[in-house]
């Protein structure tokens, strides 16, 4: 967001946490991000649990991460670009 949006660090956070539907301090917690991120399907990096096989993986959860923050990923625009999908997506991804 301090790149993409141009907002300082504090700002940063709090879109961030507003987007998630969670509190700044949440942030900095891995086990509320762990259960935030379960939820919102954005994945758990850097491992691929077992005992999940049906939530996100890392390639997933960076869409779902464009999506739900409204923010366009590189990669994701270029996934898409090279696996020939089309149609918008959120977060301004091709």
């Amino acid at each position: 967001m301090q790149m993409t949006r141009g907002m300082r660090l504090k700002q940063a956070k709090a879109y961030v946490a507003e987007k998630l539907g969670c509190a700044v301090a949440d942030l900095a917690d891995p086990i509320a991000m762990h259960d935030l991120r379960r939820d919102l399907g954005l994945g758990r990096i850097p491992v691929q649990e077992l005992t999940y096989p049906t939530h996100a993986g890392a390639m997933e959860a960076k869409f779902r991460i464009a999506e739900v923050l409204g923010v366009p990923i590189n990669s994701v625009a270029r996934f898409q670009e090279c696996a020939g999908l089309s149609g918008s997506r959120p977060g301004g991804a091709v």
